[in-house]
């Protein structure tokens, strides 16, 4: 979860709360709220890019940080919802979802088909 993420990002870096949003030009009120997963994370892309520079984050790392803001706020990550095929997918993963809790080994599954489908448009 994002609120969780960002929180252990900081503490890694030995910043109490004040002095994080202080660094990251943030009001300290409201990224308590962030933090304890009261407000949604910021949906401003610009944003979520400056404090993933900010906590040295790149590739997958910052892939998966953008990720979980998305979903923290109830969105799909705006590169999957724009996905033609994947949008064609998922109402078939939320049927399968809302039947029962998948396993760990049908989420894996799933992860890696979604990887293969993800491959094949990139070639």
């Amino acid at each position: 979860m994002f609120s969780e993420t960002v929180k252990s990002l900081r503490l890694q870096k030995r910043l109490t709360l004040r002095d994080f949003c202080d660094q990251a030009g943030l009001d300290p009120s409201n990224w308590s709220k962030v933090e304890r997963g009261i407000n949604p994370p910021p949906g401003d892309v610009g944003v979520l890019e400056s404090l993933a520079t900010f906590f040295g984050l790149t590739g997958a790392e910052k892939l998966a940080f953008m990720d979980q803001a998305a979903l923290q706020r109830g969105e799909l990550p705006p590169d999957v919802a724009d996905h033609v095929l994947l949008q064609k997918a998922l109402p078939a993963f939320f049927r399968a979802a809302r039947g029962h809790e998948l396993t760990e080994a049908e989420m894996t599954n799933l992860a890696e088909d979604i990887r293969k489908l993800h491959a094949r448009d990139h070639k």
